[in-house]
């Protein structure tokens, strides 16, 4: 069977690394999904209202086939500035797309809007995030904090507090499968009944706390009474799926696509006008592209991760601007 790797985190799949930063003032952050050595990428965009920079580049039959680094960040359309701190860093290692003479490094990013979490003080002069972009790449590693971190520091999911989660999958054959999201959706990622987790039976054993018991009453399909305020454009999921096997550019947008039912498992609804859903893919192996079978395998595991990850970042998120985390409310039944 499938299991989780030693970490249960992106950082499994060889050749990641994570680094985040936070402006805690700001109640805003970044994530920053480093691929050591430049990685296939492509994006799939699902969300009625996205935020983004260099996505265009990754569709099937552009130059460009591999990045050195994907930016998830808080700060609305500010946030996309986190990348250029990427890329000021990345230059610094003389990394980048070779253009004659010159490097340029190619760092897609999405973002999610915090702008309006309660308690936060917006900032004066220049937006910290191409800060928190280059302090986020000097904290590259294996480890990470989920949860109130990173992007995921001022999200919110429905009416709990959202965050920024992960999980990995090793499959039978050995490939390493791994998802890394954070959570700012206008759906809940819960049922409104109790509040058990949508997903939850996809979890790994032992992976999240014991979930409430499910109701004898039938569910009411239209009770949206957990679901956000539907604000447009202030709400999103955005996330990275990896793996070390060998992709080329049509089988990452793939994976990127099934992945995105990964979002529909957890989150309900998904994909509104209100939210930006993004998904990019990363494939850091080499050789022979994988097999239509294989590669089905693999945007299956892909959908799974993702679920898990979002449940994983809704558990780790502690209650903030008066948005109650998952353990406070429903942890303790």
């Amino acid at each position: 069977m499938a299991t989780s790797g030693p970490r249960n985190l992106i950082t499994d799949v060889p050749g990641i690394l994570v680094g985040q930063a936070e402006d805690r003032v700001a109640i805003t952050g970044t994530s920053v999904v480093l691929a050591e050595a430049p990685a296939m990428a492509a994006v799939d965009v699902r969300g009625g209202a996205p935020g983004s920079r260099e996505t265009e580049l990754l569709r099937a039959g552009n130059l460009v086939e591999r990045v050195d680094a994907i930016v998830l960040s808080g700060g609305s359309g500010f946030g996309l500035d986190a990348g250029s701190g990427v890329m000021d860093a990345l230059a610094a290692q003389g990394r980048g797309f070779a253009v004659g003479r010159a490097r340029v490094p190619i760092v897609p990013a999405a973002i999610l809007f915090d702008l309006n979490f309660s308690g936060r003080t917006h900032w004066s002069g220049e937006p910290p995030h191409r800060r928190l972009g280059r302090e986020a790449i000097a904290a590259a590693g294996h480890d990470f904090v989920p949860g109130n971190a990173g992007a995921g520091l001022g999200a919110k999911a429905g009416r709990l507090k959202g965050g920024l989660g992960s999980a990995s999958l090793v499959l039978g054959d050995g490939t390493t499968v791994g998802a890394i999201v954070a959570v700012n959706c206008c759906g809940s990622t819960v049922r409104p009944d109790c509040g058990r987790f949508w997903a939850a039976e996809l979890a790994l054993a032992g992976e999240i706390p014991p979930q409430p018991t499910i109701p004898d009453a039938p569910l009411d399909l239209e009770d949206f009474s957990a679901c956000g305020d539907g604000l447009v454009g202030a709400n999103t999921t955005i996330a990275v799926v990896a793996t070390d096997a060998p992709l080329d550019k049509s089988g990452c947008q793939r994976f990127a696509m099934m992945a995105q039912d990964g979002l529909t498992r957890a989150i309900r609804p998904a994909h509104t006008p209100f939210d930006g859903d993004t998904v990019f893919a990363l494939s850091t192996g080499s050789g022979a592209a994988v097999t239509p079978d294989r590669l089905t395998r693999l945007g299956n595991a892909a959908a799974d991760c993702l679920s898990r990850a979002i449940m994983r970042a809704i558990i780790a998120a502690e209650s903030l601007g008066g948005y109650p985390g998952w353990r406070e409310m429903y942890g303790g039944r």
